[in-house]
């Protein structure tokens, strides 16, 4: 859903769940393989590869995903207490798609096309970011997303959408098996989840989690990026601090690659190990 992405920032940048950065260019790649091998540390067992056709190691019921230990756990069952949303237009492949697994287990509901929803709607076509000042809106009247493939983004009548509280998501790095450790590119329940998180409501976003076999995860990587998210008060503190964050992912990136050269010398292809001199 969106464009290969950047890690760096930009003054006309768009933000989560919506098009992508694009990201082009040496220096972009790089940055990505830095950030991804630190993800990949964190990444767990139930993150079920995915080819490139789509198909999946684990083939099967829900894309290969289990339950999380948590569902087989006893203990009292989470209640949320407030609406929870989505428009579903049947892009994304049903054994794989988190809104039709929180559907089946009575999590969502699913709205008619030009039917109204007066909570907030994670839309990419939203003009704000959510951030913590949303939580008497989402507790209100709840929070509903849009449901539909990356690669058909262009195929969805967002115009028959109807809501006046669209949001744009800040910087997150996608924990779902498909596309796994790639920023902006989370799917509904993340999404819902990130919301929830974002305005301080983490037990609603922990019970959608919990139902998916990879769902811890995406607070575990996500952890630190929530924490600066939540200590601003308004969409404009987001932004401001989505940026410094993209900016020290930046800057470590750089340090990484400074030390790297530093190991080998001035002459990378002289010292690397890896370069062989050829004689002819």
């Amino acid at each position: 859903m969106g464009k290969k992405n950047a890690f760096r920032p930009r003054s006309n940048a768009r933000h989560g769940y919506g098009p992508g950065h694009s990201g082009r260019g040496r220096g972009s790649a790089q940055l990505r393989s830095h950030v991804n091998a630190e993800i990949d540390e964190r990444r767990p067992e139930s993150a079920v590869d995915v080819e490139e056709d789509g198909s999946s190691a684990e083939e099967g019921e829900e894309g290969g995903e289990s339950p999380s230990t948590e569902d087989e756990e006893s203990g009292p069952e989470i209640e949320i207490n407030v609406p929870v949303a989505m428009w579903d237009f049947d892009q994304c492949d049903p054994r794989r798609c988190s809104g039709k697994r929180l559907a089946r287990l009575g999590l969502i509901k699913e709205l008619r096309i030009g039917q109204r929803f007066r909570g907030i709607v994670v839309s990419p076509k939203g003009r704000q970011i959510v951030s913590p000042a949303d939580r008497e809106l989402v507790l209100q009247s709840g929070i509903a997303v849009v449901e539909c493939s990356w690669a058909r983004l262009e195929d969805v009548p967002f115009g028959k959408i109807a809501s006046p509280h669209e949001r744009l998501l800040p910087y997150l790095v996608a924990a779902n098996p498909v596309n796994y450790g790639k920023p902006w590119r989370l799917n509904c329940v993340e999404a819902i989840a990130a919301a929830f998180y974002i305005t301080g409501l983490d037990d609603y976003a922990n019970h959608l989690m919990s139902k998916f076999g990879w769902g811890s995860a995406f607070w575990d990587i996500n952890k630190s990026f929530f924490e600066q998210y939540r200590t601003c008060s308004s969409a404009d503190d987001i932004e401001a601090m989505q940026n410094k964050i993209m900016q020290d992912l930046e800057a470590s990136y750089q340090q990484s690659r400074s030390e790297g050269a530093s190991a080998y010398g001035d002459d990378l292809l002289v010292e690397n190990p890896n370069h062989q001199a050829v004689i002819s």
